[in-house]
């Protein structure tokens, strides 16, 4: 059963899907590709709820199980911490998690990061994972991992810089890097933040020969953010692509440029593609992220 649930989208599950995953998930006897699947599934925001949170943070704490199952449970626990960050726990609508589970979750991941016997991978999954609710020890961890020499802990320092402030030089010299999955992690960061002195960098991806498409997408979003009135100019040309996802991201791209535009004429406007209730600033954050 959690192989069709893996093979169709969430938002055709059945009702008991949840059980069902959590059932592979406390299932001892289970074939470990079946719960390692369920662990992926879990933290899907069609499921989620305290007990299956639970099981997954169970999981990650447990010495006893392998390290790709332990990353995985992890990972999927990240939906479920940032939309808490943002949303906070007045809107019941909102609330995928427990305020109290979401405290135990930040200081669980907190006190596995810290124990350096993990293994150097199953860490920065930690890490990338617990970033989605920023806390203070990791201003300190992120400078840390963006100063070795380890490439990888380079690589996942520059992801928690999309979620952290007060990296701006960092990110402007990872825009530079040779490492395309760090220069990829660079570019959606300085979009998130909207860093101005990024836009020379952002500007020129698009007068590539050959672009990456994932970079590419992270450059859309980024010019979006950094220079919406100059969208048009930039990237208004990729709607003749023949590529169908570039047009689509252009076209979504130029609408929500011209969107901010008008509500930094009218500081209403924001108001009107409100559809859920937000106030200017949780509208701010929501393109932020």
């Amino acid at each position: 059963m959690i192989k069709k649930l893996y093979d169709m989208p969430p938002w055709d599950w059945p009702e008991d899907a949840g059980k069902t995953i959590l059932d592979v998930l406390h299932a001892e006897n289970a074939e470990a590709s079946d719960r390692l699947l369920a662990a992926e599934l879990g933290g899907d925001t069609v499921v989620i709820n305290d007990e299956l949170a639970e099981a997954l943070l169970a999981i990650a704490g447990n010495n006893n199980e392998t390290d790709e199952i332990r990353s995985t449970a992890v990972i999927a626990l990240s939906p479920a911490i940032e939309m808490a960050d943002i949303q906070g726990f007045d809107d019941e609508d909102d609330i995928l998690i427990s305020e109290k589970l979401f405290q135990s979750i930040k200081r669980s991941l907190h006190q596995l990061f810290m124990n350096e016997e993990l293994s150097k991978d199953f860490r920065r999954r930690i890490l990338e994972a617990s970033v989605r609710a920023t806390q203070d020890w990791h201003q300190d961890v992120v400078q840390k991992a963006y100063n070795s020499v380890d490439e990888a802990w380079q690589l996942i320092a520059v992801f928690c810089m999309c979620y952290i402030r007060g990296f701006d030089d960092q990110i402007l010299e990872s825009l530079e890097s040779r490492h395309p999955d760090i220069q990829y992690q660079a570019v959606c960061a300085a979009g998130n933040w909207a860093l101005e002195a990024a836009w020379p960098y952002i500007a020129d991806i698009f007068k590539s020969a050959e672009i990456d498409k994932d970079l590419l997408f992270a450059a859309i979003e980024a010019v979006v953010n950094i220079r919406p009135e100059e969208a048009s100019y930039v990237i208004g040309h990729l709607i003749d692509s023949d590529d169908q996802d570039i047009v689509d991201a252009a076209f979504e791209a130029l609408s929500m440029a011209e969107a901010i535009m008008e509500s930094e004429d009218d500081p209403g406007a924001y108001d009107e593609l409100d559809d859920n209730g937000e106030t200017d600033e949780d509208i701010d954050d929501i393109i932020r992220h």
